[in-house]
C-alpha cells in the first residue's frame, strides 16, 4: 500500500473510532477520577455497560451538567465510542426520564443508591442486550411512578434480575419443610451436606418471594428480619453463582432505611 493510501486508511479508520452515537442510558453511580473528573459508570442501550469520563465542575453551560448523573437516572446521550478506549466520552446528555420522586423520596433514593450499586457490581457485559436494558428501564419507570407500596421493589428487582443473568431459582420442587440449596438453586427435602442453604423458614419465604413482580409486589407482607435475610440470602446466592461478585456497601443503609 502507497504510503499517501496508507495515511488516509488510518485517517478514515481513526474517525469511523470516533463517531458519534445515540444512545439511552442509565447511571449506575459515579466516582472520582481526580480534581477535574469523575467516572460514570452506565448501562446503555447500544453498548452494555460502559464508564464514561464526565466533568466534574457544575458549569451551567455545560452540554453534559454533571447534576444529570445520579443513581438510576436514564438518560438520552451523544457519545463518542471507541473499543481500545477505557474511559468513553460524552458529547451532550439530557435527562429522558425526570425522576423527581426517586431524587425527593429519602427511601426511595435509599432504594435507587443500593440498585445501583447492584446492577454496576453484577453486569459487566460491554456489548449489547436490549432485554436487559428494557427490564432495567422499565424498573425504573415503575419505580418513579410508585408513589407508595414500594418497600418490596428491591426485592422484586433482585428476582427479576436474576431470570436475565440464568441464574434464576427453580421453584418447582418446593414443598413445606424444605431446604434451599443455595449452589444448586434448587429446593430439597434433604439437607445439603455443605453449609450454602437456606433453612426451611427461610426457604418459605424465599419461595413465597418467587412469585413477585411489580404489579403484585404491595401484596405481599415481610417483617423487617424478613426482608433483611431476603436481602443478604439473594446476595449469597448471586456470591455463589457469579464470579468476582463484590460488597455491596450500600446495603447497610437500606438496612437502617427500614429498620
Amino acid at each position: 500500500m502507497q504510503p499517501i493510501r496508507f495515511v488516509r486508511f488510518l485517517a478514515i479508520n481513526y474517525y469511523l473510532c470516533l463517531m458519534l452515537h445515540k444512545t439511552r442510558g442509565i447511571v449506575l453511580g459515579t466516582a472520582a477520577y481526580n480534581d477535574k473528573y469523575s467516572l460514570a459508570p452506565v448501562y446503555t442501550e447500544k453498548f452494555g455497560k460502559v464508564t464514561y469520563i464526565i466533568s466534574s465542575r457544575k458549569a451551567k453551560t455545560s452540554r453534559c451538567p454533571r447534576s444529570l448523573f445520579h443513581c438510576l437516572a436514564v438518560l438520552e446521550m451523544e457519545v463518542e465510542h471507541r473499543n481500545l478506549r477505557d474511559f468513553q466520552r460524552i458529547k451532550e446528555a439530557r435527562a429522558a426520564i425526570p425522576l423527581n420522586s426517586v431524587l425527593s423520596d429519602p427511601v426511595k433514593s435509599a432504594i435507587s443508591i443500593f440498585l445501583a450499586e447492584l446492577t454496576g457490581k453484577i453486569i459487566v457485559e460491554t456489548q449489547e442486550n436490549r432485554l436487559l436494558f428494557e427490564f432495567l428501564l422499565r424498573s425504573v419507570e415503575i419505580f418513579e411512578l410508585t408513589e407508595t407500596s414500594y418497600s418490596n421493589f428491591h426485592l422484586a428487582f433482585m428476582v427479576g434480575l436474576s431470570r436475565f443473568l440464568g441464574i434464576y431459582p427453580d421453584g418447582a420442587d418446593y414443598s413445606d419443610g424444605a431446604y434451599f440449596d443455595l449452589r444448586e438453586g434448587i429446593f430439597s427435602e434433604q439437607k445439603p451436606a455443605h453449609p450454602d442453604f437456606l433453612n426451611p423458614p427461610e426457604s418459605k419465604s424465599l419461595y413465597n418471594l418467587l412469585r413477585i413482580n411489580y404489579e403484585n409486589m404491595s401484596a405481599f407482607r415481610f417483617s423487617r428480619h424478613e426482608r433483611k435475610s431476603l436481602i443478604e440470602s439473594i446476595l449469597n446466592y448471586y456470591r455463589l453463582h457469579l464470579a468476582n461478585f463484590r460488597e455491596i456497601k450500600s446495603v447497610e443503609i437500606l438496612h437502617e432505611v427500614f429498620g
